[in-house]
């Protein structure tokens, strides 16, 4: 599409040294607050002070497993940003359900709408990772009054195209144990669950929602700069560039050697969406 910003792949030799498992300073952790609406209760803290970043979490993460222990917290307070992090819903310490319905892309999305109404922010920059990265796409869509910029990590052409048949997670999630799942990709869901102390059959819920995906023609509605990020090898995200396409002015950025578990905490990637913050703010 004419007009976008290339798709950015950068060397290996520029990511040595990344650590995936770094862990932020507890010392500037904050406690845990929590707001209502509907029948929801969300879980949610901030981090630090400068201009306000709305950070969404995955499937099966939770705000400081996604952004507290990967090192984004800490990383973004020294650019000098404001990290907000929360749990979705069926996650962490926010209210689970056990019906898929109440799990919904849209559903999901609102509850950080209201969070970004709860702490009176008129607007802020927010940023998804994987399941997040859809949740933060509907809201640049649906709320773009209130959105500066947004980061699309952990889910590129996979947000138009969809994911395969979730069945067999939603079914790891329910087994009595890990020894009874197999496949590789259902045990490592189960697996990665059991790390965060989630709720299995909340989990198992939220999987089988429905896993909406997002139409070219309503990425193209999106008006705020954008940045794309994913692993080469991440095969749950797909291709950067098909995202970065669909979204006018996007820009987009390829982690070289990254699948979807490391991707996260690496450093290339940190360094990749502050600039784009610094720069479109």
């Amino acid at each position: 599409m004419a007009g976008l910003d290339p798709v950015i792949s950068l060397r290996n030799n520029q990511m040595r040294g990344s650590s995936p498992r770094m862990t932020c300073n507890r010392a500037n952790s904050r406690k845990m607050h929590f707001f209502t609406h509907d029948t929801a209760t969300i879980a949610y803290e901030v981090w630090g002070d400068g201009r306000p970043v709305l950070l969404i979490h995955g499937f099966a993460s939770t705000g400081r497993v996604n952004w507290v222990d990967t090192g984004w917290v800490r990383s973004l307070n020294q650019a000098g940003f404001q990290a907000i992090t929360f749990d979705n819903r069926g996650h962490g310490k926010s209210s689970k359900f056990y019906d898929p319905k109440f799990y919904s892309a849209a559903l999901m999305a609102d509850d950080a709408y209201r969070l970004i109404q709860h702490l009176g922010h008129d607007h802020l920059a927010i940023m998804g990772y994987s399941m997040g990265a859809r949740i933060a796409a509907l809201l640049a869509i649906d709320h773009a009054q209130h959105v500066t910029a947004a980061v699309f990590s952990g889910l590129a052409a996979n947000m138009i195209r969809g994911i395969d048949d979730v069945e067999p997670i939603a079914r790891a999630l329910e087994a009595d144990s890990l020894d009874a799942v197999s496949g590789e990709t259902a045990r490592a869901f189960r697996s990665f669950a059991e790390q965060t102390g989630s709720d299995l059959k909340a989990l198992a819920a939220c999987m089988r929602s429905a896993r909406q995906t997002i139409s070219k023609e309503e990425l193209q509605l999106i008006r705020v700069p954008v940045l794309v990020a994913a692993g080469s090898e991440d095969l749950t995200a797909g291709p950067v560039e098909p995202l970065v396409a669909a979204i006018p002015g996007a820009k987009g950025v390829i982690l070289p050697g990254r699948n979807h578990m490391n991707a996260v905490g690496d450093r290339l990637h940190k360094e990749s969406v502050v600039a784009f913050l610094d720069a479109v703010q």
